[in-house]
């Protein structure tokens, strides 16, 4: 049990049987007589929905461990992302609604770290970037004035890139935001 007062960022707690994150704390400090107030913004693990909420400063929260296990993620098929335990080798399954743009550019084999409360898969901590292949590229007339083309990355997603990327590079991706980051230098082998 920790006090509202104690309620960090990050941290994971129990309110009805539910699980959530903390994404967001506001102390308020009370006025004369009055207690101070915690501003709790909160994530549910499981629906992603979010809730704001005041606390009493020494109003009791249960908080809630989580274990962290390392994962491979393996395919998607739609409605759930299906990942395999590095540790067990069992398949753990997640629903696509709370991985954003995980489906279009996490590639297969994509190590992962993940919270578990109780055996249930609770979050996945994804990279903030991945790597994909550009398969090509359309320039304009207005290209030329942004800088900037269209490309279409071999997952099929397009994105926007700087007039330097050449099909076939790879390139680097923001997995929240799905722009692009950089250009992924590859080291070339001399013959022998």
């Amino acid at each position: 049990m920790v006090t509202a007062s104690e309620l960090t960022v990050g941290m994971a707690i129990r309110i009805d049987r539910q699980i959530y994150r903390v994404i967001q704390v506001e102390f308020r400090a009370g006025a004369a007589k009055m207690e101070g107030t915690v501003r709790a913004n909160l994530a549910n693990v499981h629906t992603g929905s979010v809730w704001d909420q005041d606390f009493p400063f020494l109003e009791k929260l249960e908080d809630v461990e989580l274990e962290e296990c390392e994962l491979e993620f393996l395919y998607s098929d739609g409605n759930s992302y299906i990942f395999r335990r590095l540790d067990s080798f069992e398949q753990v399954e997640f629903p696509s609604a709370g991985l954003g743009l995980a489906e279009q550019l996490l590639q297969p084999g994509t190590e992962v770290l993940a919270e578990f409360f109780e055996g249930e898969p609770i979050s996945v901590v994804l990279p903030d970037t991945v790597e994909a292949r550009v398969t090509s590229t359309l320039t304009n007339a207005r290209s030329k004035d942004s800088g900037r083309m269209k490309a279409t990355l071999e997952n099929g997603m397009t994105i926007e890139v700087p007039l330097f990327v050449a099909p076939g590079e790879i390139v680097s991706v923001d997995l929240r935001s799905g722009r692009y980051v950089e250009r992924v230098r590859t080291q070339h082998r001399k013959g022998v």
